[in-house]
């Protein structure tokens, strides 16, 4: 070995020579590429980001890797395909998801069940409705009653249910004989079924419920913490819930206690120390002691996303810091909240993408289909709201092909037009 060689090999081990870092009888991460859904002409397959094909594009339709694993489709039955293009499971399904903790949900015959990485039918499709596994259970529906699965394939909570939410934080949300509570895990009852309504979940350990027209507060052992005195209840968010009373919005804090009184058109719940508030049509901020940060001057505001709110403002669009900062003017017909650092935007009813700098980064020539990247990658609609979808990247890149391009050399071209000439009798000497 030379002296300057920096990396040595030796039977299973791989040493970086010299007073560097040495990795000893560990593997070494392999980082794959991302494989994207590509389009060509009508047919789907997957390609790399710069566009080379790695399966070939035989299907009618794919979904996004997952776990692995990609849903693919082939005569309107779908199957699974893993990431070099072997049909790990036979286009069979009438339908099927994407992976999550391991499981598909698929349909035949108007039924659902669950198949696991390797195809087998973990969970028969007898169900009329499911939902995907969530924290080792999933929902199911049979005679119009809803229950909980494991991924053995038992159940664990009957099908008893009108309505039965996936699991959050140990709970679900409940409803039998229109009433609602919460139950375990387990199937027993934490908060029996007595309330109007109930919230989807408990928020900062409080959870909203509905009585007699009223909204209020209950803890996880089912206490009333604050009474069933307001019009109107959300979450608890950042210590504070908005409420509504005598038709004006407010803010009270887990005692109850008033931190801003109900003096307002409308109100958003506390993001990032604002909420969004309302006074005769227009929108602005306050902040958690009732200060008004911007004041309400715009026909619209969002929350906060990567430090901008979409602003309306005479019908059009822009986007604003919690300074109250123009950083990007009201230009745009219609505006998204950024994500990844990109914002979809409307003009001339056709939609692209900015950055933060007001900078378009993907022209406005495209048709909705999804309005945020997730992971540097977007779908869009091609040539109106009826068109083909196809994937775009954070860059701009087409990921479809809808016209076959051939390469003709400057020759063949020269050619090819003095035989046109010729036929048409435009070469006469």
């Amino acid at each position: 070995m030379k002296d300057n060689q920096l990396i040595q090999y030796e039977g299973g081990l791989i040493k970086r020579v010299g007073n560097a870092i040495s990795i000893t009888n560990k593997l070494l991460a392999i980082v794959e590429p991302q494989l994207i859904p590509y389009r060509k002409k009508d047919k789907w397959g997957f390609c790399t980001p710069d566009k080379k094909i790695i399966i070939s594009c035989n299907y009618d339709d794919v979904r996004m890797f997952s776990e692995g694993l990609a849903c693919v489709q082939m005569n309107e039955k779908w199957g699974v395909i893993d990431k070099i293009g072997n049909l790990i499971i036979p286009c069979i399904y009438d339908n099927s998801s994407s992976f999550t903790e391991g499981m598909s949900k698929v349909k035949i015959n108007k039924k659902y069940g669950f198949i696991d990485k390797s195809g087998n039918v973990i969970i028969p499709c007898i169900y009329e409705d499911a939902n995907l596994f969530l924290d080792g259970l999933a929902s199911v529906k049979i005679n119009g009653r809803w229950g909980f699965v494991n991924k053995n394939g038992n159940v664990i909570i009957p099908c008893v249910y009108d309505i039965a939410l996936s699991f959050l934080k140990g709970l679900s949300k409940v409803k039998i004989n229109e009433k609602y509570g919460f139950i375990d895990k387990s199937g027993n009852v934490i908060i029996p079924c007595k309330f109007d309504d109930i919230s989807w979940c408990f928020s900062e350990g409080l959870a909203t419920i509905k009585l007699n027209e009223k909204f209020g507060f209950i803890n996880k052992s089912g206490d009333i913490i604050i009474p069933c005195i307001y019009e109107d209840a959300y979450l608890f968010e950042e210590g504070l819930a908005k409420v509504k009373i005598y038709k004006k919005h407010g803010f009270i804090d887990k005692s109850g206690n008033v931190i801003i009184p109900c003096i307002y058109d409308g109100a958003s719940s506390f993001n990032k120390g604002l909420a969004v508030i309302e006074v005769n049509n227009k929108e602005g901020f306050i902040d958690k002691n009732g200060n008004i940060i911007i004041s309400c001057i715009y026909d619209l505001v969002s929350y906060f996303s990567e430090e901008l709110s979409s602003i309306k403002l005479n019908d059009k669009h822009g986007f604003i810091d919690k300074s109250g900062n123009v950083i990007i003017p009201c230009i745009y017909d219609e505006a998204s909240s950024f994500t990844e650092g990109l914002v979809m935007v409307k003009t001339n009813d056709k939609y692209g993408f900015i950055d933060k700098s007001g900078n378009v980064i993907i022209p406005c020539i495209y048709n909705p289909y999804e309005s945020q990247f997730k992971e540097g990658l977007v779908r869009v609609r091609i040539n109106g709201i009826n068109g083909k979808v196809g994937f775009i990247n954070n860059k701009g890149v087409e990921y479809w092909e809808d016209e076959m391009e051939i390469e003709i050399e400057s020759k063949n071209n020269k050619n090819i037009f003095s035989s046109a000439l010729n036929y048409f009798g435009g070469n006469k000497k």
